[in-house]
């Protein structure tokens, strides 16, 4: 879990993360998009992590079952036998029906030392929960995440090598980029809207790799590519490779 081996802010790689896995083409953040994401030929992929009301670490972006389930209910009151049960696939389309809510754990283990993963964190209780599992993979290479920056300081005194992103929806963007820089952050996550010149070179000069999200479209891509971005998040990581000729 201690690997740092993503592209860094020289800009050696670019790199092209999964959002949510290959999730224009198959349900997000279950192995069928992650699957796919890697045989389109994504660097990494990004997922999002919830605690079961027993504790396990679930792959799932919301806090509640409905919009990607069958289920009903916030997944943090739902033991994990109840979320085992559940369809995460039929929403998107129906030859994905019966696809299941992965664990974090089958993520972990799919990915090995293969495929780097992007763990969006979404609260401390979560990132207790994950940093103890990830003592058991020590091959993955893994980026852990969150918008909660104090989550991320808690992480780095637990844990000094693990690579940190500092995730960015505001525009006081460089009080985010000093916490970033303070906690010793391997990247800087900032929404792709908030990217222009002075941004970039503030992430540059600050020693982190700029990871931009979420990015669809071609021309902006290749606009932000232009100022210095080290990689982007999308939902389509295939096409937009192709379409960007990267």
């Amino acid at each position: 879990m201690m690997s740092s081996s993503f592209c860094g802010p020289g800009g050696e790689r670019f790199w092209f993360w999964a959002h949510r896995g290959a999730s224009a083409c198959a349900p997000e953040n279950t192995l069928a998009a992650f699957r796919l994401a890697e045989a389109q030929g994504a660097d990494g992929i990004e997922l999002d992590v919830h605690i079961s009301r027993d504790g396990v670490p679930m792959v799932i972006h919301d806090e509640t079952l409905e919009r990607t389930t069958n289920g009903r209910g916030r997944v943090a009151d739902t033991r994990l036998r109840d979320l085992r049960r559940l369809d995460a696939g039929r929403w998107f389309a129906p030859e994905f029906a019966g696809e299941p809510l992965p664990l974090l754990a089958e993520v972990l283990e799919w990915a090995g030392e293969r495929v780097p993963l992007n763990l969006e964190l979404k609260d401390r209780r979560t990132g207790a929960a994950v940093l103890r599992l990830l003592h058991h993979y020590p091959q993955c290479r893994v980026l852990v995440s969150s918008f909660d920056h104090r989550l991320l300081k808690d992480l780095r005194a637990q844990a000094p090598q693990l690579p940190l992103g500092f995730l960015c929806e505001s525009r006081l963007w460089r009080l985010a980029l000093r916490r970033a820089q303070a906690a010793g952050a391997h990247s800087f996550h900032p929404r792709q809207d908030l990217v222009g010149s002075s941004l970039a070179r503030a992430v540059r000069g600050a020693g982190l790799a700029l990871y931009t999200w979420t990015l669809d479209d071609a021309p902006r891509a290749a606009a932000l590519m232009r100022l210095g971005i080290a990689g982007l998040f999308t939902n389509r990581p295939g096409a937009l490779r192709r379409e960007l000729e990267v």
